[in-house]
């Protein structure tokens, strides 16, 4: 049996040692080459987040005398669906949801309505990142729609009143991150992405209680998405940052996002922020959005965007 000495085995270690480290340093790097190369198919197909968040919803009154016009999907659960419907929606489930609009077939414009219209953003940015750039969120969700289905009510709080964690201290400066990590294996921008938006379906909705990043918001990278106008009237989350002004891939943003921690993203009424976690999730990063928004929060001091009640439209069962 030959015998190595002190000096041959340190070699042979050594050797294996620079091999280990090139290896995952090419991982590494292939992984970073699909964030960029995302971004890049992004933004070059229009597919920036401005894009994606102009014209993204509409609210029950503007589409209550002509649903025939539209392709509408429901993803609540099939046993709600069936408690009472809009006339002529079909029930799908948000992982499902890309399968039910491909029966679209006269290419109507989609919308997508759930319990309180905050899932169904998750839904409409799969959609929208899919081809179906008309598809929309049915504001407030059913229950907008009949206050049988009201579910917006009993979640409109004032937690964040009198909160120690809840204040008026200017923005912090966030500062430069590095990109996430992706590994689907893909090379090319257009299977990137799918593979992408498949994960975002798969993963359901990703939503979070107020009281839970209020009690411990250290423990969270919290983006308020209001203009500074509303960050000055109302106070905010104790650290949170204001990403909001101009919020773009295209402008590197996305830099300021720390891909190690959960981003929890609040706005109003927790649909705008549920796009903005859904298209944050294709991108790589772990991220929540606040359900509720100010209206699970400081409701009663509220002067706009604040629920104001269910219509009576029709359903069907």
């Amino acid at each position: 049996m030959k015998r190595f000495t002190i000096k041959q085995l340190s070699s042979v270690l050594f050797i294996f040692l620079i091999a280990f480290v090139l290896s995952c340093s090419t991982s590494t790097e292939s992984e970073n080459v699909e964030f960029t190369t995302l971004v890049n198919y992004l933004v070059d197909h229009d597919m920036d987040i401005p894009d994606i968040l102009t014209d993204w919803i509409v609210p029950a009154s503007a589409i209550k005398d002509n649903l025939s016009d539209y392709y509408i999907i429901d993803i609540r659960s099939a046993a709600d669906y069936q408690s009472g419907h809009i006339p002529g929606a079909v029930n799908s489930t948000l992982a499902d949801v890309l399968t039910t609009a491909q029966n679209n077939t006269a290419g109507k414009p989609i919308i997508v309505v759930c319990y309180t219209g905050q899932s169904a953003a998750h839904a409409v940015v799969a959609l929208r990142l899919s081809g179906y750039r008309d598809a929309k969120v049915l504001k407030w969700g059913m229950s907008g729609w009949n206050s049988d289905f009201d579910k917006w009510t009993p979640n409109c709080k004032d937690v964040a009143v009198n909160h120690p964690n809840w204040t008026t201290d200017p923005p912090t400066t966030p500062k430069e991150h590095d990109k996430p990590i992706l590994n689907t294996g893909k090379k090319d921008g257009a299977d990137i992405l799918k593979a992408r938006v498949q994960a975002l379906l798969s993963g359901g909705f990703q939503g979070i209680d107020a009281q839970t990043v209020l009690d411990n918001p250290d423990n969270y990278f919290i983006n308020n998405y209001w203009p500074e106008s509303a960050w000055n009237q109302y106070g905010h989350i104790k650290g949170a940052y204001r990403l909001y002004d101009n919020f773009s891939l295209a402008n590197g943003s996305y830099k300021y996002l720390d891909p190690d921690v959960t981003i929890v993203t609040y706005c109003w009424t927790g649909q705008t922020s549920s796009m903005i976690t859904a298209y944050l999730t294709v991108l790589g990063y772990t991220a929540k959005s606040l359900k509720f928004g100010a209206n699970g929060m400081i409701y009663s001091r509220l002067e706009s965007h604040k629920w104001s009640g269910s219509a009576d439209y029709q359903y069907e069962k």
